[in-house]
């Protein structure tokens, strides 16, 4: 996906990242060794051959001078605090970071390389697979997620800086801050920000049944899964990560909307039994989150296709309508 935020490099600053990272001697030579990946729709990714022979990728944040969403602000140090977390646990394939560099000095942004997974992007492959095959992808993914949400943080909030005690304040400063960059660029959200926000502060006490900050993945979603084998063998994209309420996973999201696919083989997965009425109120609240993301980041992203805005409009509104 094309996106303003993608902050593209020349071969003179890939040439002198790598060489930074993995020594002189390993930057290739000509100007076929690398080549961008296009799955992400927010930082730019390179699949890189060194001078050995070896594939890396190299993950680059946007510009500093592009406008991002606040939540996504530093969106790279939470990526990797978080793939941090993910490896001290074992047993959840997350590619191996080889060199971060947040100094600014030789790129205009903070990148990272990451050791390359010979690997299928689930989403792109969903159409073609049987639908069992899928179905058990999306079990495995569940289960996965779960293990992902045994992780506990100090507080809810932020991965590099959480500061919240209740999950309810952490989660409407959220919302509090989408509305705020909604409104920068005005973004016609078929409702007034004033109306949203009472309309969460009305259902807010849902929210306080939960009292442990648990790592939330939150874009866990079959375009951030890699698969090979019949089996999942990457779980990519830690950026968005937070401490806060597991049921705000997306893979959950279809329990609200068949637009969002069907939660159940992820919910087997997980483990995890019918909703209650308070956790139905509570996945309304955050398929309201996600859509307005999808909506406002429009503006930010410019993308160029309208359609993508009025399909994420259409959403919001049943999702407001919802609650």
């Amino acid at each position: 996906m094309e996106s303003v935020t993608k902050n593209r490099q020349s071969s003179q600053v890939l040439s002198a990242m790598v060489a930074r990272a993995y020594g002189p001697e390993s930057v290739p030579a000509g100007d076929s060794w690398y080549s961008e990946l296009g799955d992400g729709w927010f930082n730019i990714a390179y699949r890189i051959t060194l001078r050995d022979g070896r594939d890396v990728v190299l993950k680059v944040a946007p510009p500093a001078d592009v406008e991002v969403m606040t939540y996504e602000r530093d969106a790279m140090r939470t990526e990797l605090k978080t793939i941090e977390l993910l490896r001290q646990l074992g047993d959840i394939p997350v590619p191996r970071v080889d060199y971060a560099d947040v100094s600014r000095e030789v790129c205009d942004a903070d990148y990272f390389f990451m050791e390359h997974i010979d690997a299928e992007n689930l989403a792109a492959r969903m159409s073609e697979l049987p639908p069992d095959e899928v179905r058990s992808h999306m079990v495995e993914l569940g289960a996965m997620n779960r293990r992902i949400n045994t992780i506990v943080g100090p507080a809810f909030g932020s991965i590099t800086g959480p500061d919240h005690s209740t999950w309810d304040s952490a989660f409407l400063q959220m919302v509090d801050e989408l509305l705020a960059d909604g409104e920068r660029r005005s973004v016609d959200l078929g409702a007034t920000s004033d109306s949203i926000r009472q309309l969460i502060i009305g259902n807010i006490d849902s929210l306080r049944e939960v009292t442990v900050p648990r790592l939330v993945e939150w874009d866990l979603w079959p375009g951030n899964v890699l698969i090979s084998g019949g089996r999942i063998r990457a779980v990519i994209d830690h950026e968005r990560a937070f401490f806060g309420d597991p049921l705000i996973e997306v893979g959950f999201a279809g329990t609200q909307s068949a637009h969002f696919g069907d939660s159940d083989a992820f919910m087997e997965g997980y483990g995890h039994p019918e909703l209650s009425t308070t956790e139905v109120t509570r996945r309304k609240l955050y398929q309201i989150h996600l859509c307005l993301i999808l909506t406002i980041e429009t503006a930010y992203r410019e993308y160029g296709d309208p359609n993508h805005y009025e399909w994420a409009r259409r959403q919001l509104a049943e999702s407001l309508a919802a609650l």
